[in-house]
């Protein structure tokens, strides 16, 4: 399902008012259709739609977000970069996993149907009228990494940590 095609990247994409603009350098880690609650709420849609990344392969072309910290199931938060001026939240960083990773909201690209879905998680909350396609991966919570992301996706993940922890220990 992973299609990636290195002719679709660079991809632009930006906030409504066009105030912050941003760059995909390359294709994403993997795409995930979120259909929790929190998401639910927090985009006031049925599910939300995010490019996993690493943030040094996303260009800021224009702007600086605000970075809003919301709460999160995990209890660990979010942190959702947004337009100061129309405040269309653009990716968002997750407790968890740092500033390493952003989470590009697809909508927000100025091509987001390059960016199909990988897969589907937490489809135990979704909304019953939500129909998912027979032939994509989807799970009622999290996934196992390892069953679903394509290897160089697993590379890249790897190299990504390796180069946070140095950094990391260094604080």
């Amino acid at each position: 399902m992973h299609s990636n095609a290195p002719e679709k990247f660079p991809l632009e994409g930006g906030c409504a008012c066009r105030a912050v603009r941003y760059r995909m350098e390359t294709g994403p880690l993997f795409v995930h259709c979120c259909h929790c609650r929190w998401c639910q709420r927090e985009t006031g849609a049925s599910f939300a739609l995010n490019a996993m990344i690493e943030a040094d392969r996303v260009t800021l072309l224009a702007g600086a977000p605000v970075i809003v910290d919301t709460p999160s199931a995990s209890g660990v938060g979010q942190r959702i970069a947004r337009c100061a001026k129309c405040q269309v939240a653009v990716w968002s960083n997750y407790g968890g996993i740092g500033d390493i990773v952003r989470f590009i909201r697809v909508g927000t690209l100025d091509r987001p149907d390059v960016l199909p879905p990988d897969i589907h998680i937490f489809t135990a909350s979704k909304q019953p009228w939500v129909v998912l396609p027979a032939a994509m991966p989807a799970v009622p919570e999290y996934y196992d990494r390892e069953a679903y992301w394509p290897a160089e996706s697993l590379a890249r993940r790897e190299a990504m940590w390796a180069k946070a922890k140095p950094a990391a220990s260094e604080r």
